[in-house]
């Protein structure tokens, strides 16, 4: 489903992402792991069309996206959350959904000035989605409260509510687990597997919880100073020496 094809970034003569190449397939959940500084985010950001790369190429299907604008990628199927929470925060968590429902367009301005019918029929339908939204995420309860009042963990939950909104066919997650505590983390990944469940979405995710990302991920890829230094299965991956020596250290061998 997403292809990543000898992909590489650079900023300034200094190469972030280098020759990079992955593939994420529908219903798989594949890791991104490496140091800080990896280049793990810059890959994201290519992906989606922030940084298009300078060299090589990305495909969702058949559809090269390598040098499409952010807003068309994300119609097209990519969905993704950021490291750092980017929600509306003045908003109600409801609404935060249905901003990423609106994406679609189904009326035009005027409609919407005038409220007419077309207008006011899609509106009941994002609101009845978000809501829809916002139970499968276990967060209807707080559905009119602003989002910035939420917890660290309910915003987490959120942007990958709206990043779910937007019916990836990949979503890309960018460190999901940071700052969650161990109950919520479980629950992420119950989550994870349930959006997979009901879309058949691929999911590719960057994350340094090693308990989450072993749980969780059917194949890894490791990145350092922007290379791939390994792929393979949790297992392989835990007991590769390259990875223990860049990345896990020597107590990740047990």
């Amino acid at each position: 489903m997403l292809r990543i094809e000898q992909v590489s970034v650079s900023f300034g003569g200094l190469a972030a992402v280098k020759d990079l190449s992955l593939e994420v397939k529908p219903g798989e959940i594949i890791g991104l792991i490496g140091p800080n500084g990896a280049g793990k985010t810059t890959v994201f950001n290519a992906v989606t069309g922030v940084y298009p790369p300078e060299s090589g190429d990305v495909y969702l299907g058949e559809t090269k996206t390598t040098r499409l604008s952010t807003h068309v990628i994300t119609a097209l199927g990519i969905g993704r959350t950021f490291q750092n929470i980017r929600l509306f925060k003045s908003m109600s968590v409801l609404d935060n959904v249905k901003v990423a429902l609106r994406g679609a367009g189904r009326y035009s301005l005027m409609e919407a000035l005038f409220m007419l019918r077309r207008c006011v029929n899609a509106e009941r339908k994002y609101e009845e989605e978000a809501r829809s939204i916002l139970d499968f995420f276990q967060i209807a309860d707080i559905a009119e409260r602003p989002a910035g009042t939420l917890s660290y963990g309910q915003q987490k939950y959120l942007e990958i509510a709206r990043a779910y909104a937007t019916h990836p066919k990949v979503l890309l997650l960018d460190e999901p687990a940071a700052g969650l505590n161990d109950t919520e983390i479980e629950e992420l990944m119950k989550r994870v597997r349930l959006i997979m469940g009901e879309t058949n979405a691929g999911v590719l995710l960057i994350e340094h919880h090693m308990r989450f990302v072993m749980g969780i991920c059917e194949y890894i890829h490791v990145l350092d100073h922007g290379m791939k230094i390994a792929e393979g299965t949790p297992d392989e991956v835990k007991r590769n020496s390259a990875v223990i020596e860049a990345y896990l250290g020597k107590g990740a061998e047990a």
